[in-house]
């Protein structure tokens, strides 16, 4: 296998990173703590319009959809550098990786030209309706209800822990329209919808960025469903593995790693269990970095990601946490203010083994779909 990047891949790299240098602003630190804050939303929306103008926005889309065809190593490229920068696009990165791509996929022709257009041009923002207080990664055990009146649905029900729901556009909605695994649908629902209330969860991970979302009464047409009824986890299995690997969070973990052990060294403090600790560290970032380089060169042959997706969101975690355990063992002050991005790393760690999917729940994945081990008898 050959490791390095070709001359194109090292050109699109260093044009985003003049990009970056060129257009976030000097307290662009102290702006990324708090991912789904009013100020960082606000900021993200004219970013990712100036992205767009620059065509790095979403390059590797097709060019009927405003990109230019560019194969997945570019799109990793760009989300590797995006993150190594604290990840500028805030919630748009999920339009970016995976909302866009499951309507290309599945969507009528109405909804892609509905909502893949404003995508592009970086106005839109959307949230995910996944979890609920019963049901976080069990998405088979959801309660919320899609009942059918007429032509349209009345969705009740409630979602919890939802990133960016309070300035969100639209609701990537999971509703249960049957009983059984076999009976949950998809719905695309503008979030200033009658009956949808959002409440903020206080929480130490970031300001605005978790919430509850409840739907009483929520009338929407047929229209606003994504592909047929109960085909939510066909499509569900599309959307996690493009959205467990298309975020490189190993990417900023390495970089604020990096930084940890410069404010080490510049205090005389890099000794002993120090650079015990960071190297283990380190080592858990390039194996994270390498595993989620070989599912993107599958993705690069046309071989669609299977279980390995849930071992490469596996070892991102990992770094994550040993990142986190390094600074906090060795560079707390770090945390108390003086460096918002390693705060931000932090805080952003805590929840590294829940969202996308709790870390438990891909090892149990590992074990039984790539590993291939027998269930133990209940």
């Amino acid at each position: 296998m050959d490791f390095a990047w070709n001359s194109e891949q090292q050109a699109f790299r260093q044009s985003v990173r003049e990009f970056l240098d060129n257009n976030l602003p000097d307290n662009w630190e102290a702006l990324a703590h708090g991912p789904g804050s009013e100020a960082q939303t606000s900021f993200s929306r004219e970013f990712c319009g100036k992205l767009a103008a620059a065509g790095l926005l979403i390059p590797h889309w097709p060019a009927a959809w405003g990109g230019r065809d560019a194969d997945p190593w570019t799109a990793f490229i760009l989300a590797e550098e995006m993150w190594m920068a604290g990840e500028p696009r805030g919630g748009q990165y999920m339009n970016v990786n995976w909302i866009g791509p499951t309507l290309m996929k599945y969507g009528s022709p109405d909804q892609q030209q509905t909502y893949i257009p404003p995508m592009a041009n970086g106005q839109t923002l959307w949230c995910q309706g996944f979890s609920e207080p019963e049901s976080g990664s069990d998405l088979a055990s959801l309660r919320t209800r899609a009942d059918r009146d007429g032509d349209n649905y009345k969705i009740n029900g409630q979602k919890i822990w939802t990133s960016y729901a309070s300035d969100a556009d639209t609701c990537f909605l999971l509703a249960r329209t049957s009983p059984g695994k076999g009976g949950i649908s998809i719905f695309l629902i503008p979030m200033d919808s009658a009956g949808i209330t959002v409440r903020q969860i206080p929480s130490i991970i970031g300001e605005g960025d978790i919430h509850e979302v409840f739907f009483d009464d929520v009338t929407v047409p047929e229209t606003a469903r994504l592909g047929e009824e109960g085909q939510a986890w066909e499509i569900i299995r599309t959307v996690l593995s493009l959205e467990r690997v298309g975020i490189p969070r190993f990417a900023l973990a390495s970089r604020m790693l990096q930084r940890a052990v410069s404010l080490l060294k510049k205090a005389g403090r890099y000794q002993h269990s120090a650079i015990e600790q960071s190297a283990r560290a380190n080592a858990a970032c390039e194996a994270a970095r390498l595993y989620s380089y070989s599912i993107i060169d599958q993705r690069s042959k046309g071989i669609e990601p299977g279980p390995e997706a849930s071992a490469g969101r596996f070892a991102t975690v990992n770094c994550e946490r040993l990142v986190s355990e390094f600074v906090v063992e060795h560079v707390p002050e770090a945390l108390a203010g003086e460096q918002p991005m390693l705060l931000a790393h932090h805080q952003r760690g805590i929840v590294a083994g829940i969202a996308s999917g709790a870390a438990e729940i891909q090892l149990n994945l590992i074990a039984t779909e790539l590993l291939q081990l027998p269930r133990e008898p209940r």
